[in-house]
């Protein structure tokens, strides 16, 4: 990955966004495609296109990737000077405790500690139970209502996890497919850090608008990369990005769960970190279009890109909205690969996503107006 490229995706997720409070990382991604996009257009609700535009009246193709990442807002301060919290999007009990998170208020950021009553004085019965959100707080350091408000803390304030971007490498070895031993295949870098989800699918985009246009890559089609907000409340900026966009065909750019963990089943979560992006072919919230699936696939082995079929029985992504847009839009899910999501860090393969701008890339080639038509022809 170039390291300019590398250096916007460190400062994405970085960004403070949770839902409903993207701005700073829609701006992020605003002034980064600005250099090279054909036109930037927003919606009502926040969020960003940027385009490739290529022959006029060619099929139009959708990019999207959100970036509105979980968190929480403040719900109520204590006569103790304690923070309460609602959870922006969906969070485990089991990995709050302990953590550290950002508040944003009216006066700036103020650093803070996901707390609970502390196990050494609870019954023993207690202390085996998990402990709930809604027994917890944010602790700001203060010791009364009045210290908080006074740092500027209101209802309605958001809040994040405080987690760092960072990469490391590491030494592949692996087994050959017709067994053996373990082989040494190299040198990769995974990156480390908050927001991947979906963030990275939000990169995606970028990168492969930007790719196109800086290398003069000939397709028959207008590329519309979007980076939409409010998906983990609801895919409510996928219902105001595809009326803007009004797209043909939609490749939804996410992050998979990746089974190569403890106590994951295979046939709960196929895909493994490192071995290529997956292709979905089945979620809570979409079936996908069935010949484009298999246009994914086929291009992928054309190309000699890695890819992994996947599939998650619950969940969903802006694609299960995007899909019904209008009288429908053929579509499918591309993903990276990443441990921990939904957590205060995660971990994904940058190979993985190398490979996934690829094979979009390649995809997008082929997506004429003939190929469009013919997803849905019966």
């Amino acid at each position: 990955m170039e390291a300019h490229a590398l250096e916007f995706l460190r400062k994405m997720c970085d960004g403070f966004g949770p839902s409903g409070f993207e701005r700073d990382v829609v701006r992020l991604v605003r002034d980064y495609v600005a250099p090279f996009a054909d036109e930037i257009r927003s919606d009502k609700l926040g969020s960003l296109h940027f385009s490739a535009k290529g022959p006029k009246g060619g099929p139009v193709v959708l990019l999207p990737g959100h970036v509105d990442e979980v968190g929480f807002v403040i719900s109520g301060i204590t006569p103790l000077g304690f923070l309460t919290f609602n959870p922006l999007g969906g969070w485990f009990d089991q990995v709050l405790l302990g953590q550290r998170v950002k508040v944003r208020t009216a006066k700036g950021l103020l650093p803070g500690i996901i707390a609970a009553k502390p196990p050494h004085i609870l019954p023993a019965e207690e202390r085996a139970k998990v402990v709930t959100k809604d027994k917890m707080f944010i602790d700001i350091g203060c010791s009364n209502e009045r210290e908080a408000k006074e740092l500027g803390v209101r209802i309605g304030d958001p809040a994040v996890p405080d987690s760092a971007f960072g990469t490391f490498e590491k030494t592949i070895f692996r087994k050959p497919e017709n067994g053996g031993e373990e082989k040494n295949l190299g040198r990769t870098t995974l990156a480390c850090g908050k927001g991947f989800d979906d963030r990275i699918g939000a990169f995606i985009a970028a990168e492969t608008v930007r790719r196109i246009k800086e290398q003069g890559i000939p397709h028959p089609n207008t590329v519309v990369g979007a980076a939409t907000v409010q998906e983990e409340v609801g895919l409510r900026g996928a219902r105001t990005s595809a009326a803007l966009a009004a797209p043909d065909v939609c490749l939804t750019l996410e992050v998979d769960i990746a089974g190569d963990a403890p106590g994951i089943e295979r046939h709960e979560a196929p895909s493994k970190m490192g071995y290529g992006p997956s292709l979905v072919t089945f979620d809570g919230s979409m079936i996908p279009n069935q010949p484009l699936k298999e246009l994914v696939i086929r291009t992928a082995e054309e190309c000699h890109v890695p890819l992994q079929l996947s599939q998650l029985r619950g969940g969903g992504t802006d694609a299960g909205v995007i899909h019904m847009h209008n009288i429908g839009c053929p579509s499918v899910v591309l993903s990276v690969p990443t441990r921990h999501i939904h957590a205060h860090a995660g971990i994904l393969s940058l190979e993985d996503v190398d490979h996934a701008i690829d094979l979009l890339v390649e995809v997008v080639k082929r997506l004429d107006a003939k190929t469009v038509e013919s997803l849905t022809a019966v």
